[in-house]
């Protein structure tokens, strides 16, 4: 994986679940926390930024402590202890869907100069899809390894995979391929 310009993106992985299908969509999370955790890893080795954004839950502040405390549950713990943010990753939360949307990410991205985006986390046919969306509307190359989204059905996750592909141009591949 080449390293210059590439940010991991972990979307909506610090989640409580408390919501219609939230079980159906913890067991896919769970699965996803492993392989996103593995990529994590391989990006912090090479000094990649890792970059979490995440729902707000109504608290309205980007303090990952207390977003953390309230997502802690039975269902959730499972899946929060292979995500976990480090001291050295970027913590963000967003008001709606994407990940541009009302938040600092673009002049964060400026920063750090970064052209391509690693898009990983939930749900890959809303939030991840909508991110990609406006990733792409902003000229950012997109990497989307496929085993690190997961959607409520595997269906909506196919067409969002598919849409993101032949649409928005995003390489798709497996979280293995870009460890080296």
């Amino acid at each position: 994986m080449n390293d210059s310009k590439i940010a991991l993106v972990i979307i909506d992985m610090i989640n409580d679940f408390q919501f219609k299908n939230g079980k159906i969509l913890a067991e896919k999370a769970k699965i996803l926390a492993r392989n996103i955790s593995s990529l994590k890893a391989e990006c912090s080795s090479k000094k990649i930024p890792v970059i979490y954004i995440n729902d707000h839950y109504k608290l309205w502040q980007a303090n990952l402590n207390k977003i953390l405390e309230y997502c802690t549950n039975p269902i959730s713990s499972p899946i929060l202890q292979y995500i976990q943010p480090h001291t050295t990753d970027y913590f963000l939360i967003k008001p709606k869907h994407s990940i541009f949307y009302g938040t600092a990410l673009t002049i964060l991205l400026q920063q750090l100069n970064v052209k391509t985006l690693i898009l990983t986390g939930l749900a890959g046919n809303i939030c991840v899809l909508f991110s990609a969306n406006d990733a792409y509307m902003r000229e950012y190359n997109l990497i989307i390894p496929k085993d690190c989204i997961a959607s409520n059905s595997d269906e909506d996750n196919k067409f969002a995979i598919e849409m993101m592909q032949n649409v928005l141009k995003a390489n798709i591949c497996e979280h293995s391929d870009l460890i080296t």
